[in-house]
């Protein structure tokens, strides 16, 4: 990240949901938020460039990320009915959840962590936008290389001990190892029946040759907007370091996985491919 600016990384992923929800039928994930919390430039933008979202590689991306969106959300609802009573979003960018939150404060509160910039960038947005702020939404500003979870969230008066939810999406291949494995390691000590959903980038070498080219382009952009991927998986070596964290139970989606539970049958051409990011829900 650079210091004191917002991500730019959260702003091309928003404008990808909301492209979403006009260009493909059937949706699968409905966010009314996602054209309006961008603020009336940047929907104007989008909808004047939509030719940029149309070939294969923006499809792609566009599946892997409403993909992932949903299954969060899916697995969400999967918690709170095991008793979860908070739900914390890791690196929240433009996520659109809290402030359609179908539960009441009582049930659930969100938690939306994330770098101080773009926090106070995306409030700045919301208020542009007239997306009220419910007061179920609590902001706690961290950075993940300098601060840890626990002392952020501590600050924003989380309670460690009611069962919790937390959503990490698009953020370990920016961080260092180091960084993830720590944020892991504290969720894993949460009450039983929370748990996380997150996404991570498997290493270049296990790509196909189309695979490793799709990433190197995608390693160029996001250098150049210096938010540089740091961090790769392997699928099994990270399923052993998680059992070792304390988490039970994982769920781990790759392409082919994540197109057969989401866009299997479309005719429309999007779908998942080069197999670089997989899906995991990790449960206490």
């Amino acid at each position: 990240m650079i210091e004191a600016r917002p991500s730019a990384t959260a702003q091309r992923v928003a404008m990808r949901r909301a492209a979403h929800q006009f260009l493909d039928v059937p949706k699968v994930f409905d966010d009314p938020l996602a054209l309006r919390i961008l603020g009336d430039k940047a929907a104007a933008e989008l909808r004047s460039s939509i030719e940029n979202f149309q070939d294969g590689a923006a499809r792609s991306l566009r599946a892997f990320l409403v993909a992932r969106s949903r299954f969060a959300e899916d697995e969400l609802a999967r918690a709170v009915a095991r008793g979860a009573s908070q739900y914390v979003i890791l690196g929240a960018g433009l996520d659109t959840f809290a402030y359609r939150n179908p539960y009441t404060e009582s049930v659930l509160c969100v938690f939306e962590v994330d770098y101080p910039a773009t926090q106070s960038w995306k409030q700045g947005l919301l208020a542009e936008s007239g997306i009220a702020i419910p007061s179920s939404v609590i902001y706690a500003p961290v950075d993940f290389e300098h601060r840890t979870l626990a002392d952020g969230l501590a600050q924003a008066g989380f309670d460690f001990q009611k069962i919790t939810f937390f959503s990490w999406l698009g953020v370990t291949p920016y961080l260092t190892r180091d960084a993830v494995m720590s944020t892991f390691r504290f969720i894993a000590m949460t009450p039983p029946c929370g748990g996380v959903v997150f996404d991570y980038a498997i290493p270049r070498s296990s790509l196909s040759e189309d695979g490793q080219l799709a990433l190197d382009a995608l390693a160029r952009r996001v250098a150049a907007a210096g938010e540089p991927l740091q961090t790769f998986f392997d699928p099994r070596q990270l399923a052993v370091e998680l059992h070792r964290s304390g988490f039970r139970q994982l769920e781990d989606l790759d392409a082919i996985e994540i197109n057969s539970r989401y866009f299997k049958d479309r005719d429309d051409g999007l779908a998942v491919t080069g197999g670089l990011g997989h899906l995991v829900s990790a449960k206490i």
